[in-house]
């Protein structure tokens, strides 16, 4: 077909709960069957995917991560070049406002799992970053508007998602979603997501698919939603994921 698959985690593919992909097993498996890869896009770090990735049975195909700032090789595993980390975080030293933000590196496992909810062992690995850097903001919004012109002068870009201020170099999940669609020698792509950071790759995709999610507001209608390019899900997670993936299978078996 041509197709390859990408997919954001949790509340997507992952129950929000219980984070068991076991309802979206059925449409796994024809994927897995008929060598269609299936690409994991998040804003989890490398460390935090590639146990996940093997347990699905994923293979060779790469993994997005750290939101699309980061695309992994997971034969490879992670591979430790954390230069565009050290350059964001060279770039906070003397920044107005520097007091206010607090990043995931000025923090102790313990308090990262505090604030993320992680145990520790999973807030250890949040830590394990290469390519982008969530923090809290604690100052004004003049303040912060300042921040973030500082940053933008020293080539960073920063996106709020959430609890959390994420810097990175720029790099979006559709940005690393068309990189992977080329590599793969991919010519139709389908995107799954539930928030906001999705909306670039769901709008990117030749099929967009809006994941119900009860635990946040809904993303507000997309480019696309009109003429069926993208749709939602009435399940929320894995369920409304398999429900989907099996219909535009299906869809495009009959094309």
């Amino acid at each position: 077909m041509g197709l390859a698959v990408f997919t954001d985690l949790d509340g997507t593919l992952l129950d929000h709960d219980t984070y068991s992909y076991a309802a979206a097993q059925p449409a796994l498996d024809r994927l897995i069957t008929d060598r269609i890869p299936v690409i994991l896009t998040s804003s989890k770090t490398a460390v935090e995917i590639i146990a996940l990735h093997r347990d699905i049975g994923l293979g060779d195909a790469p993994i997005i991560v750290e939101n699309g700032a980061g695309i992994v090789d997971p034969q490879q595993g992670n591979t430790d070049d954390d230069r565009a980390y050290r350059r964001i975080r060279a770039a906070l030293d003397g920044l107005p406002g520097r007091a206010d933000f607090r990043g995931f590196g000025d923090m102790t496992d313990a308090e990262v799992a505090e604030i993320t909810g992680l145990p520790p062992q999973a807030a250890a690995m949040a830590q394990q970053r290469c390519h982008s850097e969530p923090g809290l903001w604690s100052g004004s919004d003049d303040a912060l508007d300042t921040f973030l012109t500082a940053l933008a002068e020293r080539g960073i870009s920063a996106r709020r998602g959430g609890r959390f201020l994420t810097l990175s170099l720029g790099r979006t999940k559709a940005d690393a979603m068309r990189d992977c669609a080329a590599r793969l020698g991919a010519t139709t792509t389908i995107a799954l997501g539930d928030a906001p950071n999705d909306i670039e790759m769901l709008e990117a995709a030749d099929f967009g698919v809006i994941i119900r999610n009860d635990h946040a507001p809904p993303l507000p209608p997309l480019r696309g939603e009109g003429t069926g390019r993208i749709r939602r899900t009435t399940a929320p997670g894995p369920q409304g994921w398999n429900v989907a993936m099996q219909d535009i299978l299906n869809e495009l078996a009959q094309a």
